[in-house]
């Protein structure tokens, strides 16, 4: 199991302890990337595609579509839906379906669908996972490789030229003078995202660290950062700057913590949630009840405040 999976199987987890046992809902998610090569297969040059439409589809036994349901991919790639009741999902499948409103140099040839797989059933939600959805570019990129299999070269065996033998014997082999010893290397210097560190929204929120906002803007939006979800709980004009003062309200400090929990995996290679962890609790909190956000929300806290053994490396900007 790779480590997108085991993020997206803890996420689910977390989720599913949260919900009432009497909410009966199905849940797919996934994560659609482009194929630069055009090798339909997920490689080292593939990176997750936003604003990706996504279609699932689902048909009886005759082939006739009974159900189908389309959503749009966040800023990393991932789509998720959510199916109230206990619909039959056996018979479905996912596929990229278009490139939303903006142009994508990458939204050109839809890969091939991928079938809805059961993952589990907890207090009446049954949880559906979808393989990695592909969309490819017109044409591989230039400097994907060009074949495979290349073929091999023809070996030539050389031949040798008539004339006088050459002497019997081998010459006296060459020898090198020793060169001298090459001085020390100096210290690496330590790589900053490397070491540990947590930080509260408090920190972030200070004018002297603000050099550390270096994937995220201050003003870039929620509904932007955590997808449909968020925008339909604090709107389409919130920003991140105005998420990190939220308080008295379940779901504003989940919007906070979850911000500084975003802020921080950037920040940090040792935290405990990478970006898109971060994301996928976030809405899967968003999802269930009131105490799914709280018990999110506190494990946001712990997380940003180092769980007692990792303190913030920030320091001033200079």
């Amino acid at each position: 199991m790779d480590l997108s999976r085991k993020l997206l199987f803890t996420a689910l987890l977390i989720v599913a302890a949260a919900i009432d046992g009497t909410q009966e809902a199905a849940m797919v998610s996934g994560t659609v990337f482009c194929d630069q090569c055009k090798d339909g297969q997920r490689s080292l040059f593939d990176y997750p595609l936003s604003g990706i439409k996504v279609t699932i589809t689902c048909a009886d036994g005759n082939g006739q579509v009974t159900m189908s349901r389309e959503e749009t991919t966040n800023i990393f790639g991932n789509y998720v839906m959510r199916f109230d009741g206990t619909p039959d999902l056996s018979n479905c499948h996912a596929q990229v379906s278009g490139s939303g409103q903006e142009s994508n140099d990458c939204g050109a040839t839809a890969g091939p669908a991928q079938e809805l797989r059961l993952m589990f059933r907890m207090f009446g939600v049954e949880f559906f996972g979808v393989d990695s959805l592909l969309s490819e570019p017109a044409q591989p990129m230039s400097f994907c490789p060009r074949s495979v299999n290349p073929v091999p070269a023809p070996v030539i065996t050389p031949t040798r030229p008539s004339g006088p033998t050459a002497p019997t014997g081998s010459p006296p082999p060459f020898r090198l003078p020793p060169l001298p010893p090459l001085p020390p290397l100096p210290p690496m210097p330590p790589l900053p995202f490397s070491e540990a560190s947590a930080c509260s929204h408090q920190y972030w929120t200070m004018p002297e660290y603000k050099c550390y906002w270096r994937v995220l803007n201050p003003e870039s939006k929620v509904a932007l950062m955590f997808g449909p979800l968020a925008a339909r709980r604090f709107g389409t004009d919130m920003t991140l700057w105005e998420g990190l003062q939220g308080r008295g309200d379940p779901y504003k400090t989940l919007l906070r913590e979850g911000t500084t929990a975003l802020l921080n995996s950037y920040n940090s290679l040792q935290f405990p949630y990478n970006s898109i962890g971060v994301v996928t609790h976030m809405n899967w909190a968003l999802m269930g009840s009131t105490r799914g956000v709280l018990i999110t929300a506190l494990r946001f806290i712990r997380a940003n405040s180092g769980s007692g053994k990792v303190t913030c490396k920030l320091t001033p900007c200079k």
